[in-house]
């Protein structure tokens, strides 16, 4: 099969690797028709974590099952499904508590937890940027899709990862009707933290970025622009907000944070939260942070540290929630609401390519080049088109 490999830093290439297969009773075959680009996967494409050469990229994934385990009981060969980036197994102890996210059967590391598709230091899995892909307990971690599925597909793609991620973050915030709700970084997550700010009823939400073609897109379902290259967005949301800050604030960015000039600081965005969120409000952090980044310039960085505002998020009585989202715990309401035309999470997508053209793909998504918002790669097609 075809499939999106690792090269080394900032080096990728589509080629022949061996087939995905069924390895174990519980396992579901999925011929791959929509598999995204995340922001994450540039974490891994830029060398800054420990991703092999050789291995397929690949943790936003939906598709076609054609092969069932024989132990697979609920999924037919046929079904339209979309999967969690999330591998999780649906029986220990954190999957009882719905905790997918942390799955301690799907990671090999005992001394870790969690697993996902094409991912580093998350489990050996191969990655969905490819044909076929491999899907471990499919009972449990496939998703099924209605009779709309197809003329969806681009909706229903966001619920691997990007819509439960954003929303995963409103409610770590514990955005309810009527509140003010900041989020840093207009990317993907941003947007759809945004969205489901919005679908959950805040009364204001305003998005902080510098990238011009994404801010736009936020403004496009109701969200206030805030650009921070011409604007001290602290105190903007203050102005917003009457001198009070917003009752919630997502962090959407990550350790690769970087401030107007273009220098990175891990601990940008958390700052800025931490000082435009009003007293007792709540934060939820899903940009990713990692343990260690021996590729920071800072000597805290290096270490996965962060020189933030800890005093004033104790005086101000701030919670702040953190993690990757268990993507099993918001899929299916998600899906209900695409299904209802209640959402509509592919208004952000820029591009549909083929996979024969990651590598470009890649390296404007990377480069955040004008008008590269969200990358879907679809492995049955010739040619690649732009969206908008």
């Amino acid at each position: 099969m075809k499939a999106v490999v690792y090269e080394g830093p900032r080096q990728v290439s589509t080629k022949d690797v061996p087939d995905a297969k069924i390895e174990r009773p519980t396992d579901v075959l999925v011929r791959v028709t929509t598999t995204n680009i995340c922001g994450s996967d540039l974490h891994m494409y830029e060398g800054r974590t420990s991703f092999e050469v050789g291995r397929t990229f690949g943790h936003e994934n939906m598709g076609e099952v054609i092969e069932v385990g024989s132990g697979v009981e609920k999924v037919r060969v046929g079904d339209r499904v979309v999967l969690p980036f999330n591998i999780s197994c649906g029986f220990c102890k954190n999957c009882e508590r719905g905790l997918t996210n942390y799955c301690l059967t799907t990671q090999p590391d005992p001394s870790a937890a969690g697993a996902a598709y094409g991912f580093a230091d998350m489990g050996p899995y191969g990655g969905g940027q490819a044909e076929l892909l491999r899907v471990p307990f499919g009972d449990h971690n496939a998703l099924r899709l209605g009779e709309d599925a197809e003329e969806k597909e681009n909706d229903y793609v966001m619920l691997s990862d990007i819509f439960p991620t954003g929303y995963h973050a409103t409610e770590m915030a514990g955005v309810i009707p009527g509140d003010s709700v900041v989020i840093a970084g207009a990317g993907p997550v941003g947007l759809m933290a945004a969205l489901s700010a919005t679908i959950k009823g805040a009364a204001k939400v305003m998005v902080v970025d510098r990238h011009p073609d994404r801010l736009a897109l936020a403004e496009q379902i109701g969200a206030i622009a805030i650009d921070d290259s011409k604007t001290d967005p602290v105190q903007a949301v203050l102005d917003e907000t009457m001198g009070l800050g917003a009752d919630r604030g997502c962090e959407c960015v990550g350790y690769q944070a970087h401030d107007p000039q273009g220098n990175e600081d891990t601990a940008a965005t958390l700052n800025m939260l931490i000082n435009s969120v009003r007293f007792t409000g709540g934060i939820g952090t899903v940009g990713v942070f990692v343990p260690q980044d021996p590729g920071a310039k800072g000597e805290l960085a290096k270490q996965g540290k962060a020189a933030i505002d800890f005093g004033t998020h104790w005086f101000k009585g701030q919670t702040m929630g953190n993690g990757q989202a268990p993507v099993k715990k918001y899929n299916r309401q998600l899906r209900d609401l695409i299904a209802a035309g209640k959402a509509t999470p592919s208004w952000i997508v820029s591009h549909e390519i083929s996979l024969d053209q990651a590598a470009d793909a890649y390296k404007n998504f990377d480069s955040r080049s004008k008008g590269w918002t969200k990358v879907l790669i679809k492995p049955g097609m010739s040619n690649g088109k732009e969206a908008n």
